[in-house]
């Protein structure tokens, strides 16, 4: 039965009796291989258990008050909480961190980061809001001497690119710690990563704030307002009155 569904001839026998042709490397339909920096952890001088971890007396009560947020059994769902404050307590989530808080999450950094972690975005709607993110990431190379993945020698500035941080409006943008800096343009950039460099060695140095740095408020329209001008929106003339059904003609 096997013969007639897949016939072999006789030249496929004889071929049969030699060996394949060398160098010869079978076929592998292995799975892809994630990250290492994600996924597996190395023990380094400023990142292994022997490094001890413990939370602050000052956020020993912020832990308390993160887990009366959450039901009995809903405990473990601070994790993402208190991995965050204690990223924010020891600088970044070294594997002490975790071991105090949880086994493993990737969301976190796991290696020291700088003064000032740029998480530059570089998804779609930046690459084509303003300027585009890629004159972005260009101008933030030739400052700063590095490239995404990378810290400054002086641990000033790490840098990294990542996905949609939900600003697309006001593309380009990137996020420095907390903070929003948005409708970036290579000369924006620079002078913001001038002025960071400087408020950390001179004391009142003056920063941007953060937000949009071309002059608008939020996101509104930068050519100003161009619809829903008329009519003005009125509460007394938008809403309609009391009983204003009853007063309708009948048909």
């Amino acid at each position: 039965m096997a013969s007639k569904l897949f016939p072999v001839s006789r030249a496929t026998r004889a071929l049969r009796r030699f060996p394949l042709p060398t160098p010869y490397r079978s076929f592998s339909a292995a799975p892809q291989r994630s990250s290492d920096v994600l996924m597996i952890h190395r023990n380094k001088p400023t990142n292994n258990p022997s490094i001890p971890f413990k939370f602050s007396d000052q956020n020993l009560k912020l832990v308390d008050e993160i887990l009366k947020r959450y039901p009995p059994q809903y405990k473990k769902g601070a994790v993402m909480p208190l991995l965050d404050l204690g990223q924010r307590q020891h600088g970044f989530t070294s594997i002490s961190v975790m071991n105090e808080v949880a086994t493993f999450y990737t969301m976190y950094n796991r290696d020291p980061v700088g003064k000032y972690f740029l998480q530059i975005c570089t998804t779609t709607p930046c690459q084509l809001g303003g300027c585009g993110s890629d004159a972005i990431v260009k101008a933030i190379n030739e400052h700063l001497g590095i490239t995404p993945g990378h810290t400054t020698k002086d641990g000033l500035f790490t840098y990294i690119e990542v996905e949609c941080l939900g600003a697309c409006v006001n593309a380009p943008m990137v996020q420095i710690n907390d903070d929003y800096y948005e409708d970036l343009t290579p000369e924006s950039i620079k002078t913001l990563l001038t002025a960071l460099k400087e408020a950390a060695t001179t004391t009142g140095t003056k920063v941007p704030a953060p937000g949009p740095l071309t002059g608008r408020d939020t996101c509104e329209n930068s050519a100003g307002l161009t619809n829903l001008i008329e009519p003005v929106w009125n509460p007394e003339t938008m809403m309609r009155k009391d009983n204003a059904l009853d007063e309708q003609p009948q048909q």
